[in-house]
């Protein structure tokens, strides 16, 4: 994100091999001729805009070349175990001799305070202790009951994005005084700090909101339901959307009728109304109740798999998918920045970059 908001990004990597993610496949990302290289699809997505150097900083030569760029930087960005990084003279305390202002953003798996802070911690870990495996699944009692996952690491990229509202607002104070600061992110607190309702239901009312598939605890109709070729997600939050999903459907009388008026109504009459709505919207296709639906301001939209992801109209008018030259797959296609600002927008300047692709480049400066 800071890569695309326009900072140079140096990223340190292990010589001999790199980053992990590097080979974290399959699948692979395929070379100009269509053959598979050594370099997985997942490092794709989070390392545009970035300079390799690969540099071992357990020989004090390295670590010296460490602390000469950050002489030269306003961040440091590292996420190993608390401690481990001032074993070798590069701990927050060592770099702020070297640089004052520096920003020093630690991101771990729980955070380096705390009786779990030298665990270490992935995301699906986090997902479990954090509570998210026990929101996401069908409920107990129906087929295929259990806790889930949610199938993109929610806690890295909470995270990431936490690390850099934090480092922005680190780098204001640090022009106006010259002092940087120690920014502690974890992977724990930033998944419960996104619990939202469920987690305030336990903590103000003693509720507990457990796996409801696709059903949304306080919203019907809301949720995917059948048609004549597919599925639609429909969304209806209140009264007045109801009003116009029963003139849409075909049945009007719902919105008098005392089983469905009310939004308390609906949530207890929920399996009738759901069989009842499933038999009027599986008579006409996807497409067609999206265009209805849509036409009476009320939110529905098709489940699109990452195909009809990539093709979708709105995903590309916004920019969403780039292309960028890359030295193995010649033109490859990225996930674009969601960020949008009128005078300084984002560029892609840097595809991912090979391991210690720019470490002469780099040092020499």
């Amino acid at each position: 994100m800071l890569g695309d908001l326009g900072a140079d990004v140096i990223k340190i990597e292990r010589r001999g091999g790199g980053d992990d993610v590097r080979h974290l496949g399959p699948p692979w990302l395929q070379d100009q001729d269509g053959n598979d290289s050594n370099q997985s699809t997942y490092f794709q997505t989070v390392n545009r805009n970035k300079r390799s150097v690969t540099i071992d900083y357990a020989k004090p030569e390295g670590a010296e070349a460490i602390l000469a760029l950050v002489a030269k930087s306003q961040v440091f960005v590292e996420n190993y175990r608390p401690g481990t990084l001032a074993r070798y003279g590069l701990g927050y305390e060592d770099l702020r001799a070297a640089n004052p202002a520096i920003v020093y953003c630690s991101i771990t798996g729980f955070g380096h305070t705390g009786p779990y802070s030298d665990r270490s911690g992935y995301d699906y870990l986090v997902q479990a202790m954090g509570g998210v495996m026990a929101l996401t699944g069908v409920a107990d009692g129906n087929a295929g009951a259990g806790p889930m996952r949610v199938g993109i690491p929610l806690a890295d990229v909470f995270a990431g994005m936490n690390a850099v509202i934090t480092m922005l607002a680190a780098l204001r104070h640090a022009e106006s005084t010259g002092q940087g600061q120690h920014i502690d992110i974890s992977l724990l607190d930033s998944q419960v700090g996104a619990l939202l309702n469920p987690f305030s239901a336990w903590l103000n009312n003693g509720q507990m909101i457990g796996r409801t598939g696709n059903e949304h605890p306080s919203a019907s109709p809301y949720g995917p339901y059948p048609t004549s070729d597919g599925y639609i997600l429909l969304a209806t939050f209140n009264d007045r959307e109801f009003v116009r999903v029963a003139e849409v459907i075909g049945r009007p009388e719902w919105a008098e009728d005392e089983l469905f008026a009310k939004s308390k109504n609906r949530i207890a009459n929920r399996q009738l109304l759901t069989q009842r709505m499933c038999e009027m919207l599986e008579q006409k296709t996807t497409q067609e109740w999206v265009a209805a639906f849509n036409a009476a301001k009320v939110s529905c939209g098709p489940i699109n798999n990452m195909q009809e992801v990539a093709s979708d109209p709105q995903v590309l008018a916004r920019g969403m998918v780039v292309e960028i030259e890359h030295p193995i797959a010649g033109r490859m296609k990225v996930a674009g920045s969601p960020l949008r600002m009128s005078e300084t927008p984002v560029s892609y300047r840097r595809p991912p970059p090979e391991a210690g692709q720019h470490s002469r480049e780099v040092l020499d400066e």
